[in-house]
């Protein structure tokens, strides 16, 4: 036992939840971020701005046609494998290995692909690294194990996998349909939380596929987790302290909810009560990239995802026009409710004296 862990740490391989569920699960969002999402942004500003470069296929491969933006959304299943790869500290020749295996993984996971390749890129990683510069034949051996080992996980398991992630996915989609006020509530919190806690709400909800009214309400909680934090912390952090936290992320508290969770409570609750107002009064739903659905306000990511949506519907033909009405919800739901409630509950926490003046400072 004791040369077996001693073989793991000098290989750095550490089978920890924060290295699976926190590192590399936080990557994989990156990576997600960095093709599908950056892909359909291009999409969608090239289409409303008739911007040709943005439209006109610029490569055809196999018979498909692919623009700028569609070359980056199909390198999706490479990206976030690499990502993974760089968190698990990959050395060189397994890293750039994952790249077969991150397409191999999302191409047979189908929709839940982000699920398989989670789950495969981490294996074959690990698997690499066992091997990694124990032969002569280093630059043989390793890029063979890690990619034998990836692609024969994909055809195994990633079919499986990417059905069952969906499943899930569609159940709590459906249950959202069916009842929208009380899993307003349940998406809108734990998905929120999630996003302030240092795990990856945003992959989270690539890996289930969360789109929908399902996906409005995460967008609400991670948008009441984002400007929530920015609005109460304001006096503790100033006008840096907004943008950081409002269009950058709300994890930058963690350390101070761990001195006192408190300082939880306000955004928590403003996002259990912006969850069910998306879903039964503004009925805001996100049918952009399932991506989107995690990212709050985080460089406006949710925004442009539920644009998106919007775009495809109109285009499709299940949606007439984007009207006002539409707007307004999205702005609602994305700041001005969120700000508004969190102060008035972070006012009632703080007068019975739960939270005080720099409870909530940025070191």
């Amino acid at each position: 036992m004791d040369k077996i862990k001693a073989f793991l740490k000098r290989k750095d391989i550490e089978i920890s939840l924060k290295r699976y569920g926190i590192d590399a699960l936080g990557a994989m969002a990156q990576g997600l971020f960095c093709s599908l999402l950056i892909g359909t942004i291009l999409n969608t500003i090239g289409t409303q701005f008739h911007i040709s470069f943005l439209t006109a296929p610029v490569a055809t491969v196999a018979g498909t046609e692919y623009t700028v933006g569609g070359l980056a959304s199909a390198m999706s299943g490479p990206a976030m494998a690499v990502a993974i790869g760089y968190a698990l500290k990959c050395p060189p020749l397994v890293l750039f290995s994952l790249i077969s295996v991150g397409f191999a993984a999302n191409t047979l996971g189908g929709a839940g692909g982000p699920l398989s390749v989670l789950i495969i890129a981490i294996l074959a990683a690990e698997s690499g690294k066992a091997v990694s510069k124990e032969t002569r034949v280093d630059i043989l051996v390793t890029p063979l194990v890690t990619i034998g080992v990836g692609v024969l996980l994909s055809w195994l398991i990633a079919p499986p996998l990417g059905k069952a992630a969906m499943w899930v996915g569609s159940v709590i989609m459906w249950a959202t349909e069916q009842q929208p006020f009380f899993m307003g509530i349940l998406v809108s919190v734990l998905v929120g939380m999630a996003l302030t806690l240092p795990i990856s709400s945003a992959a989270i909800c690539a890996a289930l596929g969360l789109t929908g009214l399902a996906g409005g309400a995460a967008v609400a909680g991670c948008c009441a987790q984002m400007i929530g934090f920015a609005v109460v912390s304001f006096k503790d952090n100033r006008w840096g302290g907004l943008l950081s936290q409002g269009i950058g992320t709300s994890m930058l508290q963690m350390g101070n909810i761990v001195k006192n969770p408190r300082i939880w409570i306000a955004p928590t609750l403003a996002s259990a009560i912006t969850g069910p107002l998306a879903t039964c009064l503004f009925k805001l739903e996100m049918n952009g990239a399932p991506v989107s659905s995690g990212m709050g306000t985080c460089g406006l990511v949710g925004q442009i995802g539920v644009y998106t949506g919007w775009v495809k519907e109109v285009e499709a033909g299940t949606r007439a026009a984007i009207t006002a009405a539409d707007w307004t919800g999205l702005i609602m739901i994305s700041f001005i409710l969120p700000a508004v409630l969190s102060m008035g509950i972070h006012m009632v926490v703080k007068r019975l004296g739960w939270v005080k003046d720099g409870d909530m400072k940025l070191s």
